[in-house]
């Protein structure tokens, strides 16, 4: 997964122009997204879920490819209806995308993404200009529909309450949270060194994906821990720098929505591990195991370094 995805960040840096800019590869993604999660819904379950599309034995997951795709979509309408984006009908087709891909996330069930997804449209309806009171609509839209599938599935309700009160159920819904915490004391400043960790020997579950964070914590410390959320911070400081200097708004919208979308998953998880907030089943970016996440996190990536060598008033046409 790493060298495929470092070859395809190669692959978008020596292009001379911006084919991620062109309507045909963003409708087309935005399309494939579509299809591939409404596929993964019939595909044979994994787990009690239908999240990754099966072909030849390899696994993909397009809830990942779909987060991608709806950033370039949205920052391509934004930036042809830059004009129209302060009226209110301007909000329909953007917000029935984002509540259609919602509702296909969450049928996989996924909420963590649907809720993600959610985040990352309306977040870049806001920075592209449509007033905040045109949200109510959409917000309402959204919170019906994640308030009647949280209560569809009793675990769900048993996240919030093992994350307000873990403590009455340490070994059911509160044991992630709590060997999480315990992995993260357990390494103190410096930590135990790479590799020492006992929390992933199936104390944790989950250790190599949602919860890898807390691993970092036990093998690096809090140092090592502080450094990784730093590192999340320069990428955001990175791409919103990179996202003031790039040549169109198209461009900038993309560049900001990419940053704040690594961020914003980045957060949560941490928030996650840390105890702050109820289990979600994201993964760390660049950090968690799974190809799928990496591949399309290293071609934001590429993107958004793509749109850093751009020069303004060059459009790639």
């Amino acid at each position: 997964g790493v060298v495929l995805g470092l070859g395809i960040v190669l692959v978008i840096l020596s292009s001379k122009t911006p084919f991620y800019q062109k309507p045909l590869i963003i409708y087309g993604m935005i399309l494939s997204s579509f299809l591939l999660l409404a596929l993964a819904l019939i595909m044979p379950s994994i787990g009690n879920t239908n999240r990754w599309i099966i072909f030849f034995g390899l696994r993909f997951q397009p809830s990942e490819l779909a987060k991608l795709s709806l950033i370039l979509f949205l920052a391509f309408y934004m930036s042809k209806k830059q004009e129209n984006m302060k009226d209110a009908h301007s909000l329909i087709f953007p917000g029935a995308v984002i509540l259609l891909m919602v509702l296909l996330i969450i049928k996989e069930p996924d909420y963590g993404t649907a809720m993600l997804v959610f985040i990352i449209g309306a977040t870049m309806l806001f920075i592209g200009g449509v007033r905040l009171g045109y949200f109510a609509l959409l917000g309402l839209v959204s919170a019906f529909i994640f308030a009647v599938y949280l209560f569809q599935a009793d675990y769900r309700l048993n996240r919030i309450l093992s994350f307000v009160s873990p403590e009455p159920d340490i070994l059911g819904a509160g044991f992630q949270a709590y060997q999480s915490k315990l992995a993260m004391g357990a390494g103190g400043l410096l930590g135990v060194s790479i590799g020492e960790s006992t929390q992933k020997l199936f104390f944790l579950p989950c250790a190599h994906t949602d919860y890898i964070y807390a691993i970092l914590g036990e093998e690096l410390g809090l140092v090592g821990a502080l450094i990784v959320l730093f590192l999340f911070g320069v990428i955001l400081w990175r791409g919103l720098l990179i996202s003031r200097k790039a040549p169109s708004l198209f461009c900038r919208l993309t560049a900001a929505g990419i940053s704040l979308a690594l961020f914003i998953q980045a957060l949560l998880n941490i928030s996650v591990v840390l105890g702050l907030g109820p289990a979600t089943g994201l993964p760390l970016p660049l950090f968690s195991y799974g190809s799928s996440s990496l591949i399309i996190t290293m071609i934001g990536i590429g993107i958004l370094l793509h749109i850093s060598q751009r020069k303004p008033g060059h459009r790639g046409k």
